[in-house]
């Protein structure tokens, strides 16, 4: 059974919301530009669809916007006959935007219901954050005239205030000039005017009147090409200002339209319905390139796990390797396995008696004291270096390789020197895990040794130095305990595995080097993984869920499904 339908400005509020919860912490390529489309539609779903879709006979807003010095303030004021906002030449003049509407209409602007995000300021000019709210007289209810920063403002938050004022437009009047019509910054505007639908004005400020037919035809011709022949066009001549305002005769065409439009219901109906279609019809293109920045962030994020992975994973096979090879009995590990199992003619006798071989084990392990600490200390210390070595190898190789991944650089910033070697806790974390092997490997002798009755003695006499043995077997054999010998420091020294089966027997031998390697495996690769987890922890706090591309996706069909609804 499928879900009921949601009603529209639910599913609106639902796309917004899940839109604030779809992370873009990865430093992608489009991540920037995704986040800021983002924004724009959580701004507009909140700035003007919820509040139209609740009131679809509110004044009509009408956002004029424009480049840096167009002309924005002045044409206010004179379509008002008043100074109500402030125009200048000193940049950037307009800091906060001013509301001016007639009184009948400032219980519709005076809330939260439009532009929520900005506390409304009345009797003076209001600071950032604000929206400065100006009852007229000569302003016609139904109309409300917005004075926006400039497009192109220097000050970055005026820049992005400006563009979501224009997105909470019922209209867009836009101010350019002789000089800057041509600009690429308007046009970026304009581009966004065509592809939302919204109903467009452009007023072209301060051209010569000998070349204002020129001039207005080729701006005239950029805007059919732009698939903006529908907007109004309207030419302000440069003349002299009075009293700060246009003159009269130039001016009183805009004024005239925008006041049809608020005296005539059904023009301004019109209005309002072709610039939130048009939002409207805007959002599933708009979601779907966020949400394919959300599926390059999940890739991303992939990629750089699998690198830390891959890393982890060839420190794991590395230190498999030199456990398997034997290259850790060299140097102190090897002087203290001989100092354990005697002299060399000791050797060979254990190598061709092994009638002989119990009472020598007897002997070793009660009749005199046998360093079996010193050898249980050098492979504890050899083990605990072959770690680090290769924990730190596998840190090195994650930094490098994620230095040439997307969003692995922003990843590491600041910390390259702390995550390119291991974390501060391991050497005393590998020192306790090679430890608790090494007990570990003696509770496994100590079991074997319990259920052979026949050796119980020999084992309560000699649990450590059959232990110290195991290990070393662990560290030497590379193919197993079946048959030949424990090749130790590349075949200078070697012991039988008879050592062991003279204690044990062949079978058991085998289960308690095995046994014991995997255990140490076990603990090798818990370690890693902590290690390993440094890294993947920047990465999950940084990237979207999974499945959040398709989340995206999801609440977009519902709107369209709600749309249809209502249709």
């Amino acid at each position: 059974m499928s879900a009921p339908t949601l009603p529209l400005p639910d599913a609106l509020a639902a796309l917004r919301d899940r839109l604030a919860v779809t992370p873009l912490g990865l430093a992608t390529p489009d991540r920037d530009a995704a986040a800021r489309a983002a924004r724009a539609v959580r701004d507009q779903i909140d700035d003007y669809l919820l509040p139209r879709l609740r009131n679809l006979d509110a004044p009509l807003l009408t956002v004029v916007g424009g480049s840096t010095g167009a002309g924005k303030s002045t044409l206010v004021n004179s379509l008002v006959g008043s100074p109500v906002t402030t125009a200048g030449v000193l940049r950037p003049t307009t800091r906060a935007p001013v509301l001016v509407c007639a009184r009948a209409d400032v219980a519709a602007f005076s809330g939260d219901r439009v532009l929520p995000g900005l506390a409304r300021v009345t009797g003076g000019a209001g600071g950032p954050g604000t929206v400065q709210l100006v009852a007229r007289d000569d302003v016609p209810p139904g109309l409300a005239l917005l004075d926006a920063p400039d497009v192109d403002s220097v000050v970055e938050s005026n820049r992005e205030l400006a563009g979501q004022l224009l997105a909470a437009a019922d209209l867009w009047v836009f101010v350019t000039t002789a000089a800057r019509y041509a600009d690429a910054v308007p046009w970026d505007l304009l581009r966004t005017a065509q592809e939302r639908g919204t109903a467009l004005a452009v007023v072209l400020d301060r051209v010569p009147p000998e070349a204002a037919r020129e001039v207005s035809d080729d701006l005239r011709g950029m805007l059919q090409r732009a698939g903006l022949e529908s907007a109004r066009l309207f030419v302000v001549e440069e003349r002299p200002l009075s009293d700060g305002r246009l003159p009269e005769d130039q001016v009183a065409p805009v004024r005239a339209w925008l006041h049809d439009l608020a005296a005539d219901q059904e023009a301004r109906a019109a209005v309002v319905r072709q610039t939130l279609t048009g939002a409207l019809d805007s959002l599933e293109q708009r979601v779907a390139g966020i949400a394919a920045v959300v599926d390059q962030q999940v890739a991303a994020a992939d990629a750089l796990r699998a690198a830390a992975a891959a890393a982890y994973t060839a420190a794991y096979e590395g230190i498999d390797e030199g456990v398997r090879s034997g290259m850790l009995l060299r140097g102190e590990v090897l002087a203290r396995w001989q100092e354990f199992v005697g002299t060399g003619e000791w050797m060979r006798a254990l190598q061709g008696q092994v009638s002989r071989l119990r009472d020598r084990v007897v002997s070793v392990v009660t009749g005199r004291p046998t360093p079996v600490e010193d050898l249980q200390d050098a492979l504890e210390n050899s083990v605990e270096h072959l770690l680090r070595a290769e924990a730190d190898r596998a840190a090195e190789r994650t930094v490098a390789t994620w230095r040439s991944l997307p969003g692995g650089t922003a990843l590491l910033a600041g910390a390259e020197r702390e995550l390119e070697q291991v974390s501060p806790d391991f050497p005393e974390a590998a020192a306790a895990q090679v430890r608790d092997w090494q007990g570990a490997v003696l509770d496994l002798v100590r079991d074997e040794g319990a259920d052979k009755r026949s050796r119980a003695r020999i084992l309560s006499w000699g649990v450590n130095g059959a232990g110290a043995v195991v290990m070393v077997a662990v560290f030497a054999h590379t193919g197993g305990l079946t048959g030949g010998e424990v090749a130790v420091a590349g075949g200078t020294t070697a012991v039988g595995q008879r050592v062991l089966e003279a204690v044990f027997g062949d079978a058991a031998v085998r289960s308690l080097a095995a046994r014991a390697r995997e255990d140490l495996q076990r603990r090798v690769d818990a370690l890693l993984r902590y290690e390993q987890a440094r890294f993947d922890d920047r990465v999950d706090e940084a990237a979207p869920d999974p499945d959040a591309a398709a989340a995206l996706r999801e609440v977009v069909r519902d709107l369209a499904a709600a749309r249809r609804a209502v249709a």
